[in-house]
């Protein structure tokens, strides 16, 4: 059949939550609380496409909420290169990787990964967060012990508790705390010592230290697996990420990364040496029992890494503006933390400040979503600013601008 577009159904919700059975009364009272602690969220529904700007609960503004770094999200060429897979291949995939849902535009996919990040071979996940807990929990289990940075994202987190491996937590890029623990482990039931990080962390806009990681790692002979989820697409000559950029290919053992941020499509990923990658494709549950993605999305997403060679300016245009941008904040006196790229955090401390200061922002036309507890710690609620190349220096002007004058007041 040929393909179509079909006006969409806008969305009606309910205007009350129905009574609870006896069983799961205790929900209730578990929301009290998160809402006396400003932690309830509201889920929002979006309208449009998504660009410079969006439209939330009909009311437009100005996105720096979303990980659409370079663009794609919207673009039409992604649209028509999904397209143009769904007619070919169906839509759904059907079946599992290792049954048969494993597709041609899969095995483009893959093969185009494994290119942009100069490795032998990647596996494909449904999600980045599937592929951290599926590579963590195949690598590790509990004979051995995982070294993970303090500010790991929760995918790590999830996919450390559930290798049921020994766990120590180094704080934030402390590569001497690191070394410390890794010295002090001599533990000789271990079979496996595993050291992961993010390379940019998405809450912090912090950039871990590649280099001391990989020496670290060759020294206590440990596997070290890096998330390059926020750095895909933007960091490095060739846009493959800061592994790239700090030319540490050979130092890195497993790389993994999504294909929904700067790629603009949908999906995972996890690149290394052939071996260990046949190896995950039986290993990594994630992969095994779960129904491929959309054979459409590989093909958007294969489209995009082409585009990352196509058009090189992107990236550098995004990080020039976001050097521009956090040196302006920085000389008005705001606190970013530690941040040194397009993520951008804007500190606020408690929950309700951030919750305060987001709501402020929108109210000027910005859309930089409050981030609260988990995803930061206590006493470290902060707004995201999440740059894009959509974003024009006069926008960042006037955010900045914004972002300056709310600072005082109350």
């Amino acid at each position: 059949m040929p393909c179509r577009i079909e006006t969409l159904e806008k969305p009606a919700r309910p205007t009350a939550f129905a009574p609870l059975p006896q069983p799961l009364a205790w929900i209730e009272a578990d929301m009290l609380a998160l809402r006396a602690r400003g932690l309830e969220r509201s889920q929002r529904i979006r309208s449009g496409r998504q660009g410079d700007a969006v439209t939330l609960d009909g009311r437009p503004l100005i996105n720096f909420g979303s990980n659409d770094y370079l663009g794609y999200a919207g673009d039409v060429r992604l649209t028509k290169a999904a397209a143009k897979g769904a007619c070919a291949e169906g839509f759904g995939a059907g079946a599992s990787p290792l049954v048969s849902g494993h597709s041609e535009s899969h095995e483009l996919l893959e093969q185009s990964i494994a290119r942009l990040l100069e490795t032998e071979a990647a596996l494909l996940f449904s999600s980045g967060f599937a592929a951290n807990i599926a590579t963590i929990a195949a690598l590790a289990g509990p004979d051995d012990i995982i070294f993970s940075d303090a500010r790991n994202h929760a995918s790590i987190i999830d996919g450390c508790r559930l290798s049921q491996a020994t766990v120590r937590i180094y704080p934030h890029r402390d590569m001497a705390a690191l070394a410390t623990l890794l010295a002090g482990d001599r533990d000789p039931v271990a079979r496996r010592k595993l050291i992961v990080s993010d390379t940019l962390f998405s809450m912090d806009g912090t950039l871990a230290p590649l280099a001391s990681l990989c020496e670290i790692a060759h020294q206590y002979q440990a596997i070290l697996m890096v998330d390059e989820a926020h750095a895909t697409g933007v960091f490095g000559p060739r846009g493959s990420g800061l592994v790239e950029k700090s030319n540490c290919n050979d130092g890195v053992h497993l790389r993994v990364g999504t294909l929904s941020k700067a790629l603009g499509a949908a999906g995972g990923f996890v690149a290394g040496h052939q071996a260990v990658i046949h190896w995950l494709r039986h290993k990594a549950r994630a992969s095994i029992f779960s129904t491929a993605h959309p054979p459409s999305i590989a093909a958007a997403a294969t489209r995009a890494i082409g585009l990352l060679a196509e058009e090189p300016q992107r990236r550098k245009t995004l990080l020039d503006n976001a050097a521009e941008f956090r040196d302006r904040l920085l000389s008005a006196g705001i606190d970013l933390g530690e941040a040194e790229a397009q993520i951008v955090p804007i500190m606020a401390g408690t929950a309700e400040a951030a919750v305060r200061l987001a709501d402020r922002l929108a109210s000027n036309g910005f859309f930089v979503p409050a981030i609260r507890p988990p995803s930061v710690p206590e006493g470290r609620s902060l707004v995201r600013a999440s740059l894009s190349w959509h974003h024009t220096v006069e926008t960042l002007q006037r955010l900045a601008s914004t972002i300056e004058a709310l600072r005082h007041e109350p």
